[in-house]
């Protein structure tokens, strides 16, 4: 962590490790997955300590605060000290994975589908010949 006084939002996301490549941090940016302190904000916006940043990276929200900042991407743990994750956005995160958890296997609901080779089999053994065409003679 250098003395930096402020830094591009899409290179401290990057550094931070929220997002693999700085292009995807700009394209999340870009659709508005990310707000700085409540508004929109833009790739280029300059981001200072103690800012406040909310992100969605898929299903998972995300509210941090600005600890530190940083141009060179580390490891995970030294990226893991420029911010800190408020507590109430680690409850609902928690609350939203313990959900997914114990919703049902979509797969379950299914009663029809493509049927299976010995579900063919038995179809093919109580077929007609004369069902099978629709032209008649």
């Amino acid at each position: 962590m250098s003395e930096l006084a402020s830094l591009r939002l899409d290179k401290w996301l990057w550094s931070a490790r929220f997002y693999k490549t700085r292009s995807l941090a700009v394209e999340e940016i870009g659709k508005g997955r990310v707000s700085v302190n409540g508004a929109s904000a833009k790739p280029s916006r300059e981001l200072r300590c103690g800012d406040t940043v909310e992100l969605r990276q898929g299903p998972i929200h995300r509210t941090v605060v600005v600890l530190g900042l940083s141009a060179q991407r580390g490891p995970a743990p030294v990226a893991q000290q420029l911010y800190q994750e408020t507590p109430e956005s680690i409850a609902t995160r928690e609350q939203a994975q313990e959900q997914r958890r114990l919703a049902p296997e979509p797969a379950a609901s299914l009663q029809e589908g493509r049927p299976t080779k010995r579900d063919r089999r038995q179809i093919e053994a109580n077929r007609d010949w004369n069902d099978r065409w629709s032209a008649s003679i």
